[in-house]
């Protein structure tokens, strides 16, 4: 070989090296690139974590898209080609799903592929009409309100938990709940029944409630009145035994939050006379004993505190007139009496200088 030709050859060979580094450096760049998209932070939102629905009739181009849409993924394409790596979309489960801040495009790829649904909060405080746990229920999980409230107005679909469509109610022990989105009515349902028969068995309920006149549900919907009446414990002991008195004595209970219930108005301060007529069989001051079905949830500590009722000789209670929230109880209507003008008089004053306020 002549030496121009030597020459030439090991120019070509240098050459062939010089780009063989450069497609492994180009390589390396790439490999690190997709790792960086693949195992960084795939997220681009600023909360600490985010949902997305993923129904089957969302899936494939639409599920990308909602990515997009809604700011969870930042690189929705990539997670679109990992999982059609894996089987492709059809074989993702369907539901609701969690993505936290900074995870990975490989962690949301195998949430997804191994079906890791989110786990919702039914959280249950406080709860007086159907229309409010229908909206509770549809704003978490699938079930729309309208659903919901079909359920809640059908004997037919409560008949399994000895229930009816005014003692519905009377099942739910406030509390917070787990599901997972597309959870059925009838799961919420029996959760909720299983809460209820294992708050009962604890704490002596069971004996304490064959010592005393009423039945669970008559407990229950008492404890949703007195709850309703004060924020106070010590007043609710009062209170309840004031309520207790009337329905042995078989005196009205003419509580004014059945009223309030009946009104559809949690906001009235004042009980006029023109509300008392109303034929709401909820209108204790109309129908003796306890109405159909509780005015509300009560908390636990309330049904205990029926269930715990001091004996009392009081008959009547009513508002300070200092506004303090406490009750001042009596025996008598007369000592009752003197005590409700004073309140009156005190509501009053206030309600002409609200007014003067406004004006």
């Amino acid at each position: 070989m002549a030496m121009g030709e030597l020459h030439v050859t090991n120019i070509n060979i240098r050459h062939m090296k010089f780009l063989l580094k450069i497609f492994l450096v180009l390589l390396l760049i790439i490999g690190i690139g997709l790792a960086w998209l693949v195992f960084g932070s795939g997220t681009s939102f600023s909360e600490k974590n985010k949902y997305f629905v993923l129904e089957e009739s969302t899936k494939d181009v639409n599920a990308v898209k909602s990515f997009s849409e809604d700011s969870i993924i930042s690189y929705p394409f990539v997670l679109d080609q990992m999982i059609e790596l894996m089987g492709g979309w059809k074989k993702i489960k369907p539901g609701k799903y969690e993505v936290k801040k900074g995870q990975s495009l490989w962690s949301i790829s195998r949430q997804l592929k191994n079906g890791r649904l989110a786990e919702m909060k039914l959280v249950i405080n406080r709860i007086r009409l159907k229309e409010d746990l229908a909206k509770l229920i549809s704003k978490n999980f699938a079930p729309d309100s309208v659903a919901v409230m079909q359920y809640l107005q059908s004997n037919d679909s409560l008949a399994k938990w000895q229930v009816d469509t005014n003692t519905v109610f009377t099942m739910i022990i406030p509390d917070t709940y787990h599901f997972y989105w597309n959870v059925t009515l009838d799961k919420i349902f029996q959760k909720l029944s299983d809460a209820n028969k294992n708050f009962w068995s604890k704490n002596d309920r069971e004996t304490k409630l064959t010592t005393s006149t009423f039945t669970k549900n008559e407990v229950y919907i008492l404890a949703s009145i007195v709850d309703e009446e004060t924020n106070y414990e010590s007043d609710k002991y009062k209170i309840a035994s004031v309520y207790i008195n009337r329905l042995h004595k078989q005196m009205p209970l003419q509580a004014c939050p059945t009223i309030k219930f009946s009104m559809r108005d949690f906001t009235l301060t004042r009980i006029y006379e023109k509300y008392l007529s109303n034929p709401s069989p909820y209108n204790t001051y109309r129908h003796k004993g306890l109405p159909p079905g509780p005015i509300c949830t009560p908390s636990p500590k309330t049904i205990d505190i029926i269930l715990n009722a001091p004996s009392t000789d009081y008959l009547f209670f009513v508002a300070k007139s200092d506004f303090s929230g406490y009750h001042h109880f009596s025996s008598n209507f007369a000592e009752h009496n003197t005590y409700a003008k004073e309140y009156q008089k005190a509501l009053d004053i206030y309600m002409a200088e609200k007014q003067a306020e406004k004006n």
